[in-house]
């Protein structure tokens, strides 16, 4: 038996009627005939319906953190070394040595991996799994970048006011040598000295809006 069903909208504002096309609704189809096949036929107990069904096995899951970093594998052994202290500085063992490197201050990636090609390390290698020779190895090529043909233009510290000489200034070096420059440029009154000496911007920037301490002044409204 089928139903007809009739519906109507009425617009309040703008006093039309709208009636919209009648909807045949069918009932579901039922289903008579018997089964053709064997394999049509349903299954007449619980444990039959479960031998018939594939076996389902769990998909797996990605995490939303999921990162080849995260996912590295460390082979951590009894000579795996979390902390290292190279140059008077910490070094993380978890990471590779290549940025492990650039947490001593003045070494930036592009040094460390032209000392790591110099002293035959393993760029992949993690900082931890490096042996005391590497180490070595490491060390005296960062002191000594000029002895193992390391071009001038990798260096950090260009035709010394002093000496002329280019060299490679690394931790405690470096803030000396800074502070020493910046002592020279205020003894000679210097544009630049002056600037870091009131601690304002050096580099041309604008200052009305940036930069800007101290206390401010309130405004205040005129009484009526």
């Amino acid at each position: 038996m089928q139903r007809r069903i009739s519906i109507k909208f009425r617009a309040v504002h703008t006093r039309v009627h709208i009636s919209l096309f009648s909807l045949v609704v069918a009932p579901p189809p039922t289903r008579t005939h018997a089964p053709s096949s064997p394999s049509q036929r349903l299954p007449s107990s619980p444990t039959e319906s479960q031998s018939q069904q594939l076996p389902q096995f769990p998909r797996p899951r990605r995490s939303s953190t999921f990162h080849p970093a995260i996912m590295a594998v460390v082979m951590e052994g009894e000579e795996f070394q979390h902390i290292l202290r190279v140059l008077n500085t910490n070094i993380e063992g978890r990471q590779k040595v290549m940025y492990a490197l650039t947490s001593i201050k003045g070494v930036g990636r592009r040094f460390s991996n032209l000392v790591l090609k110099k002293a035959d390390v393993d760029l992949a290698k993690r900082a931890g799994s490096l042996s005391n020779e590497e180490i070595d190895r490491i060390v005296t090529i960062i002191q000594n970048p000029r002895q193992f043909k390391i071009p001038d233009y990798f260096l950090n510290r260009q035709r010394d006011f002093k000496d002329g000489k280019t060299s490679q200034l690394i931790a405690n070096q470096l803030d000396f040598k800074m502070r020493e420059d910046l002592d020279r440029l205020r003894k000679i009154r210097s544009h630049r000295g002056m600037r870091h000496y009131f601690g304002l911007r050096v580099r041309g920037q604008h200052t009305k809006t940036t930069g800007r301490r101290g206390r401010t002044v309130g405004v205040s409204k005129k009484k009526a």
